[in-house]
């Protein structure tokens, strides 16, 4: 008896399961298997560096760092190779493309000294400084137009602009005679084609980096170091024997070298952000965190270019030679080649903005304990500009780790553009 209970009972089940499967046919619906593994494949391998969630105690691969993304939808993983040839060969891009532009950067001093007793020697120095000023505006300004574009469209026709802007800049800078023309060459295709490349060379190394973003960031930043030595003593030599053209011509030779190589290699890897406007949005103040950095780093740039700006001019006011004075930019930059690298590597272990705040200490020991007190020193003047040059080189390499601790890789571009155009005004 119970037994025949028990087959009307089987004999049911199979029943309801026949008419389940009838009915999910005529709905469209896929009891595979197969098919649903596949289909959750194609969700984990739609894009490169993206997974679907797993759970917290799996153990994680070798070759790559992931990080779990704050997007309440989906809740992606992302990846960070954390190195490899690949992840390398964009650090080396980007301090290519760093070494031209912020190269071009670093000859500020050398141009205005040049300028003010050559082609511009009937202008007042204000007058000659308004080129250099609209220059730096620029360099740092156009990232609120230039960092969203970068997320949505990548890095490659940005920086092709900026090789473009850059090298016919400079060459145009060795043929122009008049102020206007000063203008147009060295500020404004200088000034936009130094944004186009260093924007995108800081934002590339984001899709890489994570855990050492710092010390990748740090040493593609030397690039900038290693020009403010290179390129203003290479023109001191060179003006007197080829002329001002001829060093232009050079120079932007030279640059295009690099920007050739920062071209084939400045690459991004994650999915560019979907559906994002390529507008500036300042909505992102909102966000507490992002608007106190924001000042934050207004400030420290406005503080560090005081000495930057005027150590040579303190120098000669203070009776020292004229040739040792200028100098004193490359002692700084020798200084800041560790000042971009080390605190970039101190900053992925203790924090990045716990080592940015030890690097503003420092700053501001070598200004209030040496620099105001030695007077005409030439050793005092070498252990200041050492000093100071490593402590201010942070900035360069702290900056951006320390902004991609406060937004998603896919809107880098959008924040640090709009923080570096907030700056600009300093």
């Amino acid at each position: 008896m119970s037994d025949d209970r028990l087959g009307r009972k089987a004999h049911h089940e199979t029943s309801d399961i026949s008419h389940k499967k009838s009915k999910d046919a005529q709905h469209g619906l896929n009891d595979d298997p197969r098919q649903d593994a596949e289909s959750d494949g194609e969700l984990e391998n739609g894009h490169d560096g993206i997974t679907t969630p797993q759970s917290e105690e799996e153990d994680l691969p070798d070759a790559s760092i992931k990080t779990r993304s704050n997007s309440p939808e989906t809740q992606p993983e992302i990846t960070y190779p954390e190195g490899g040839l690949r992840a390398w060969l964009v650090v080396f891009g980007s301090f290519c493309g760093m070494l031209a532009s912020f190269g071009l950067m670093n000859i500020v001093g050398t141009f205005q000294a040049y300028l003010s007793s050559h082609q511009l020697a009937n202008e007042s120095p204000s007058t000659v400084g308004w080129i250099f000023s609209i220059y730096v505006f620029l360099a740092f300004g156009c990232g609120l137009l230039i960092g969203p574009v970068f997320d949505r469209k990548g890095p490659r026709w940005l920086v092709f602009a900026g090789t473009v802007c850059i090298v016919v800049g400079v060459i145009g800078v060795g043929n122009s005679t008049q102020f206007w023309h000063f203008v147009f060459t060295f500020s404004i295709l200088g000034g936009v084609g130094t944004s186009l490349i260093f924007t995108p060379a800081i934002g590339a190394i984001t899709h890489f980096f994570s855990l050492r973003r710092g010390l990748a960031t740090g040493l593609a930043a030397t690039g900038g170091s290693f020009g403010g030595i290179i390129f203003p003593l290479t023109l001191e030599a060179l003006f007197p024997k080829v002329g001002f053209a001829w060093s232009c011509r050079l120079l932007a030779l030279i640059f295009l070298v690099l920007l050739i190589v920062a071209n084939l290699l400045i690459r991004t890897r994650l999915p560019s952000k979907v559906g994002g406007s390529v507008w500036p949005d300042f909505r992102i103040f909102r966000d507490v965190t992002f608007a106190l950095t924001t000042a934050g780093v207004f400030f420290l740039e406005w503080g560090l270019f005081v000495p930057l700006s005027f150590i040579s001019s303190y120098a000669l006011a203070n009776g020292v030679d004229a040739t040792f004075s200028y100098q004193l930019l490359a002692v700084l930059n020798a200084g800041s080649v560790l000042g971009r690298a080390v605190p970039g590597w101190a900053a992925d272990r203790f924090g990045r903005f716990n080592t940015m705040i030890m690097a503003c200490l420092l700053c501001l020991v070598s200004v209030l304990g040496i620099w105001l007190s030695v007077g005409g020193s030439i050793a005092g003047l070498c252990v200041f500009g050492v000093l100071f040059g490593f402590a201010s080189g942070s900035n360069i390499s702290l900056t951006p780790a320390c902004m991609g601790q406060l937004c998603k890789p896919e809107v880098f571009g959008r924040w640090y553009g709009t923080m570096y155009t907030v700056v600009s005004v300093g």
